[in-house]
């Protein structure tokens, strides 16, 4: 789970696309930024409403899941969105709402392709994606020398690819690390969320960059990383980086 609605995104400017549409979705605490080559907004906005129902649904008849830190077991049916975050959350080693902006992302993300074969879903930092052509987007790191003079070239083949970012130091949301941004890419996009933020958590100061990385490598999904903390960076997998200029 990335950064919190309050936060004002400016980052989201950082990723312009052309030829698509770019709208956003709002509904209570979800907050999503798409690109879709129409407007999608009423489609998306359904999506999201179906998508929370589930949700709140599902943690009014067990309170104890929202605020779980450990992998949650399911004792019955339950809605995909759940089984999404609760596979993700038992694979990464936390709990289920670790993953939950991740699976937003994506489960918007794939109704949508129904009506636009390239899309791009972006909820507080974690981004599902299938585009024709490679995009890049910045990477925010907070106070970091590195925010957002770096991107990561991702995409393309119109295949399913999701970039899932967690911190300690920018937003609200919960992490034992204090690495400035951990970005995990993988098809799966709860899966990567998930694993963000497990990988963040093991990252106090620099020199955990290392042994972040190697924990990270023994996940399978998992294609590439980025962790950032203060002016130090550590990179593994299929990644390709590309300076940004950023304006002053």
């Amino acid at each position: 789970m990335a950064t919190t609605l309050h936060e004002h995104r400016f980052y989201r400017h950082s990723l312009q696309v052309a030829d698509l549409v770019d709208f956003q979705v709002v509904v209570k605490e979800t907050d999503l930024h798409i690109h879709a080559l129409r407007d999608l907004a009423g489609i998306a906005r359904e999506t999201v409403i179906e998508i929370r129902g589930y949700l709140e649904s599902y943690i009014s008849q067990h309170p104890q899941f929202a605020e779980a830190l450990i992998p949650w077991h399911l004792s019955g049916p339950a809605p995909s969105i759940i089984r999404d975050i609760v596979r993700a959350g038992a694979f990464a080693g936390v709990g289920p709402m670790a993953a939950v902006a991740g699976a937003i992302a994506a489960h918007v993300g794939k109704d949508l392709l129904a009506h636009s074969t390239e899309v791009i879903v972006e909820n507080g930092g974690d981004v599902f994606m299938v585009t024709a052509r490679p995009i890049t987007m910045g990477i925010y790191a907070g106070r970091s020398p590195l925010s957002l003079r770096l991107g990561l070239k991702i995409g393309g083949q119109n295949e399913p690819v999701s970039v899932c970012t967690s911190s300690g130091t920018v937003g609200h949301s919960l992490s034992t690390g204090r690495a400035d941004a951990v970005c995990i890419i993988s098809k799966d996009c709860a899966l990567a969320d998930a694993v963000a933020t497990a990988t963040g958590n093991r990252v106090r100061e620099a020199t955990d960059i290392q042994k972040a990385i190697e924990y990270s490598q023994t996940m399978g999904g998992v294609e590439g990383m980025v962790i950032i903390i203060g002016d130090q960076m550590g990179v593994w997998g299929d990644v390709e980086l590309v300076p940004l200029q950023r304006n002053s």
